[in-house]
């Protein structure tokens, strides 16, 4: 693709603008400016201003303007984003450190659980519920807080600027505050378990934490050997999605359905994209300290084909689910509405994988494919119960 770009602080040239001379105070930052597309034949000429000679050259310019975020794009070139990076703002790394976006993978697979539960028996707790919420958001802040302990022991946060560690300058009480949340968070669960008495949903959310534990800390550290994605999708998808199910009844025990199996999967599915894609910006990093992530196995340019794949899956999985109906037809009609942020997701990735500044927002636009496809998914279970009126799910054991 042809492109005009500018670069601020130097001789300028932008959508064909030319400044031979200019004595104007200019920016600090350079951006390069990518245009629409222009007229195609125009002329040349010059303007002179306060002794100043102002040259504006149009020349013919064919362009096809893929983007769709307004009349023209702006990014940072790689010198300034590293500038930034030296200079970023307390605030900004507090806010990167808590990783707010990434609690998705708590509220997903508690809520397509509790709608498969309420597909099956037309109940819903909100206590239990929003009990289940906090308790999981507890897991998964220990989840982040232990993951920055143990990264800074092998030294692969020591350029991290938004590790935990790092920002309170204590690797001791970030691990202490860690372990306590995983205690809070797991009383929690524990105790609506013991409340719903169902024993198996415990001892699937105590195999999801033990998917976590292996996954990062030592002596395993599964992650770096490339075991983290199928770990998320087992811990995520199966296991904590059919938990909270499960817990979502009081009087009976729920059967385990080919529904709620087929959304936990699709479920872990979108989760292990979330954790890919955060490889990205991070290969050379993992390859100094050992850590072999499927990206650094693979690189970055496959990693890019594995998405789209993976996106593909996900849809053609969701299509297949509903014509054999594992799932409601709801779900195809809700989730497809989601496609969009799909192709979002992998045209992203594709066009910036070797851009190592703006591929680490690859993982935040699968963190939205996340969110959206499990309301959609949700919805689609709860609509099939109160619009659709669908059958309830035959059980398998």
């Amino acid at each position: 693709m042809a492109l005009a770009a500018a670069t601020f602080n130097a001789p300028i040239l932008a959508s064909g603008f030319n400044l031979n001379s200019f004595s104007g105070r200019t920016s600090s930052r350079n951006f390069i400016c990518k245009t629409c597309s222009l007229a195609s034949h125009v002329t040349q000429r010059s303007i002179g201003r306060s002794g100043n000679e102002i040259n504006f050259r149009w020349k013919e310019v064919k362009q096809r303007h893929s983007s769709r975020r307004g009349f023209f794009t702006c990014r940072y070139d790689a010198t300034t984003s590293k500038e930034n990076e030296e200079n970023i703002s307390q605030a900004t790394l507090i806010w990167r450190a808590i990783k707010l976006p990434i609690y998705s993978v708590a509220l997903v697979p508690l809520t397509v659980g509790s709608a498969a539960a309420y597909l099956q028996t037309g109940i819903f707790s909100a206590n239990r519920y929003f009990m289940l919420l906090v308790s999981s958001v507890l897991i998964i802040t220990w989840l982040n807080l232990s993951n920055d302990v143990y990264d800074f022991d092998t030294g692969a946060d020591k350029d991290k600027k938004e590790s935990v560690v790092n920002i309170v300058g204590s690797r001791t009480g970030t691990f202490i505050a860690a372990y306590l949340l995983l205690a809070l968070g797991f009383f929690g669960l524990t105790y609506a378990s013991v409340e719903a008495a169902n024993m198996r949903a415990i001892l699937l959310l105590a195999s999801a934490i033990i998917c976590g534990y292996i996954y990062q800390c030592p002596p395993f550290r599964l992650s770096y050997q490339g075991l983290g994605e199928p770990l998320c999708f087992a811990a995520f998808g199966p296991f904590a999605t059919t938990a909270f199910y499960l817990l979502q009844s009081s009087t009976s025990e729920l059967p385990i359905t080919y529904t709620i199996l087929s959304a936990s999967a699709l479920v872990g599915l979108t989760t292990s994209l979330i954790l890919f894609c955060s490889h990205f910006h991070q290969v050379e990093g993992d390859k100094a300290v050992g850590k072999f992530s499927p990206l650094v196995r693979l690189g970055t340019q496959a990693g890019s084909r594995v998405v789209k794949v993976g996106v593909a899956a996900l849809y053609s999985g969701m299509l297949l689910l509903g014509l054999t109906q594992a799932l409601p037809f709801t779900c195809i009609i809700l989730c497809a509405l989601t496609i969009p942020v799909g192709k979002l997701v992998v045209s992203y990735v594709e066009n910036n994988y070797e851009d190592k500044a703006k591929i680490f927002m690859a993982k935040y636009y699968c963190v939205r494919l996340h969110a959206l496809f499990g309301v959609a998914l949700a919805a689609g279970l709860v609509a099939a119960k109160m619009v659709a009126r669908y059958h309830v799910p035959k059980p398998i054991f």
